[in-house]
Order: C-alpha cells, then structure tokens, then sequence
C-alpha cells in the first residue's frame, strides 16, 4: 500500500503550542473534579488539590511524564490490544505513518433516540428498531464497527446499555463500542464482551464493547464519568476521556482555543488513567466543534468544522502519535437534501486525506439526534466512492498497457479487448445507487432516495444469521436478567 501524504493544517511549532497553551491551562486554571476517588489519584502521583473548592492543578512534568508513557506503549511493536473500536471510529494502538490511510474504517453508531423510519416518520425508536437497523448496518458492506444505532426508549435508561449491548453481540460480529451510563453498566457489558470474546484474556487481546468517560466542558470532571473510566482501566480495558468543546459556548470561539482546552481536558484523563494504572492502556481524544450562535447548537457538521477536526486528527496523530478516526459521515440537515450531501461527503472525505483511520458514525441526520436507515444506505455508497477515491493509481507493466496500445494502434479500440475486461471494474466506480444516464432514461429511473429506501427494506428484513452458540446466548441472557434484578 502506497502511502500518501495526508493535508497538514498545522506547522510542528503549531502543534507545540497547542500542547503548551493546555499545559498551560491544567496548571493555572485546572480541572474541577467531582469524585473524591478522582481526586485521590491525582495526588497521588504529584497533582494539587484543593479539597474545598474541588479544583485539581496538573504540574508540566506530570502531564509530561504520562505523554512519554503514551508515546513509548504506542511505539511498542509487540503490543496488544493492535486495535479498538470506539464509539465513533476506531483507534490503532502501534505507532504507524501520518498518512492517508486508504484502509479506513467505517463506524455506524450513535444510541440515537429517534430514527426516521422508511415512510419518513420521525419517532421514538423501539426494540424492535434496534434489531431491524442493526441487521441493516451488518449487511451494509462498507460498515467495518457497529454500535448500536439506535436505542430502545421503551427499555428504562438505567437497563438501556446493558439490554443494548446483549442485542448487538447476538446480531453482529462487527462489534464496536457501546455507551456505559455508570459503573454498574461497565461491569454487566464487559461480562457480555467476555462471553462472546471467549474469557477475559480474549478479550483484553480484541476488545469489543468499550465504552468511555467524558469530560464536561470546559474543565469538568463528574463522578459518574471518573467512576466509569476507573473502572474500565481497572478491568484492564483501553480508555480515553473524551470531550466535545463546542467552540462559543463551552469552549473559546477560536479553533486554537477550542483545541487547547479540549487537549487539556482529554490529557487530564491521561494522568488519571496512569493514576490508576501506570500499565494502562491509554490514549487520548477529543471531538471539538463550533456552536451555532443562533441556538446554541454543537454543529456536526459545516465549514468551520473541517479544518478544527483536520488540526485534532493531526495533532493527536502526529504530534502525539495516537492513530485514531474521528467524526465523519455527519450533517446537520433533516432531510435528504443537498446540505446532507455536501456535509457528508465532505466530513468523510477531508478526515481521510487528513490522516485520519477512520470515520463515523454514519447514517445520522438533525445534529446526531436521528438514525435514518435510509440515510444509513446512502452514507454507506457515499463511503464508497470515498475509498475509490483515495485508492491511488497503480503503476506496472500491465497497467501502462503498452503491448495493447500496439495491438490497437492508431484508430483502434479497447471496449471488446481482453485487458478492458480485465481491468475495468477495478478502475471505474459503479454503484446501484448513482447514475450514468442520459436525461431521457434518467427521468424514468427511480431517484436515489427511493433505491436506498428499497434496499434498507430488504437489508433490515433479511433473517439475522446466528452469530453465537445456544450456550453464549444463554449465558448473555443470563446477563441480563441480574442486570434488571439489580435495577428493579
């Protein structure tokens, strides 16, 4: 594989400087931490804290120490776990080029409460679209990890992450992260992931189902978020602490301010992750956007946002050395309109020529709220011609074609030659979804929406085929029913 020199937006002394401006922040300003767990462990290894006020200092050589420690696990050839989807994308634990990586993955995903369903009603999604929409982005070809699309508001919110995670686990293989709401859903999700990984030494080798912390913005730690990333590094499961700074709102209206403070933040999960664990496997990641200043709205998508998720990709990537996705495949359109086709292609495009390994989640409209299969079927196309896109050109003997230039000669022809036989489905993108066709024959073809709505119909109607045996389905729902005993 050839690799390609992704778009830079950042210079070296650039990318320092963000690093330094969040050194900066963490020890002048700090990090208000809820958890007196939290706060324990970051005494421990050399952090301030005032107690009273809750407010946490990071000293430079502390921070310091625990990015040498990150950047030496990732440049490990031996290490384990080599890979981990996350909620959005997915992240590569060894250290590798900053290139395009023409082997991106594609993550669908999201917990979404509403789903647009296939006669374009907007509602409250069900169990039964929970099943429907995941049997959809299994079979969909270009969906490498699947979370859950959707998820069951009949389902009460205290028992939702761990019923989810059991329905994924028994309709895909193509297992992603899963959102953990508290602790108590870390333990039950991760006995599911052992079940199906094949014990806990599995899967510490191939996690699946990880979920995460998150910080609030900006500089907010709650005790629900420190207790669920503890408890996942102490389980020996990989962790970040993710941020969504949304520049305006909850974060500084600049790029680089935004993108400082959410370093920050997502460094202060470092130390905390190594506090617990100095063996930890860990990165670091942040998902930054701007607010729209006529609601208040976290934009998933527009302008402003391609070159602040360029500089995220390149600094955690390069200048760190963490390989990872980042957000993709995104708008902020309701509809299936030209704004959602000039957002999505855009927001999957740009991150790969960026560096970036992968993208997600697809199949989303209105801010990240709604799940639409169709939707879903187009992103998975648009996704497509993303990768032809960025495949590159191949240079051989056979590919410069001289011996069939001489045996075609002036004025001949290729269409009925052997090597365009050979050759042209390589080459050329074809796709049951966009036309090649005169206008007359274009306007009796059905339009796209109405393709991708046939095809979500038939995928989402297939019969799921089994994925584990009757004793993991069995130990699974066994799962389950102490998770709702516990809850009530």
């Amino acid at each position: 594989m050839r690799y390609c020199e992704p778009i830079r937006v950042l210079s070296p002394d650039e990318m320092r400087a963000i690093h330094e401006n969040a050194l900066r922040i963490l020890g002048q300003v700090g990090l208000w931490v809820e958890s007196d767990e939290a706060i324990d462990y970051y005494e421990a290894t050399g952090c301030a804290a005032d107690r009273d006020r809750r407010i946490v200092t990071f000293p430079a050589d502390v921070v310091e120490r625990c990015v040498a420690r990150l950047k030496e696990g990732f440049g490990d050839p031996q290490r384990l776990p080599e890979r981990m989807s996350v909620r959005y994308s997915h992240v590569r634990f060894r250290r590798e080029a900053f290139c395009v990586h023409q082997d991106f993955s594609v993550n669908t995903g999201g917990f979404c409460v509403f789903i647009c369903d296939l006669e374009g009603t907007r509602r409250r999604a069900t169990m039964e679209d929970v099943r429907r929409t995941i049997n959809l982005a299994h079979h969909l070809d270009q969906i490498t990890y699947l979370g859950l699309p959707v998820s069951a508001q009949e389902v009460p919110p205290a028992l939702r992450p761990v019923k989810m995670a059991a329905e994924l686990v028994k309709r895909t293989d193509k297992l992603g992260g899963v959102e953990a709401f508290t602790k108590r859903d870390v333990r039950y999700v991760t006995e599911i992931a052992e079940i199906v990984a094949g014990g806990p030494e599995a899967l510490r080798r191939e996690p699946v189902l990880v979920g995460y912390g998150e910080m609030r913005s900006p500089l907010c730690l709650d005790a629900n978020m420190a207790e669920v990333m503890i408890e996942y590094v102490r389980l020996g499961l990989p962790q970040s602490l993710d941020t969504m700074p949304n520049a305006g709102a909850t974060a500084p209206a600049t790029a680089a301010g935004a993108l400082s403070l959410g370093m920050a933040e997502t460094l202060a999960g470092l130390v905390l992750g190594y506090s617990v664990d100095e063996d930890a496997c860990m990165t670091i990641d942040v998902t930054p956007s701007f607010a729209d200043m006529e609601s208040g709205l976290y934009r998933y998508y527009g302008a402003e946002r391609a070159p602040l998720l360029n500089a995220r990709i390149q600094m955690i990537s390069e200048f760190y050395g963490c390989p990872s996705g980042v957000h993709g495949g995104k708008t902020d359109s309701c509809h299936f309109d030209e704004q959602a086709g000039v957002d999505k292609v855009t927001s999957m495009l740009m991150p790969v020529l960026s560096g970036a390994c992968g993208f997600g989640t697809v199949g989303h409209l209105e801010n990240a709220a709604t799940l639409s299969p169709v939707q879903l079927v187009i992103d998975n196309e648009i996704a497509r011609y993303v990768r032809h896109l960025v495949k590159g050109v191949e240079v051989t003997a056979d590919t410069l074609a001289l011996e069939e230039i001489r045996r075609a000669g002036p004025g001949g022809e290729y269409m009925t030659s052997d090597h365009t036989l050979d050759h042209f489905r390589d080459e050329a993108f074809y796709s049951d979804l966009f036309d090649h066709l005169p206008w007359d024959s274009a306007q009796a073809a059905p339009e796209m929406v109405d393709k991708a709505r046939s095809r979500a119909e038939e995928l989402m109607g297939r019969d799921p085929e089994p994925r584990l045996s009757p004793e993991q389905i069995e130990a699974i729902d066994e799962v389950v029913k102490r998770a709702e005993a516990e809850v009530g």
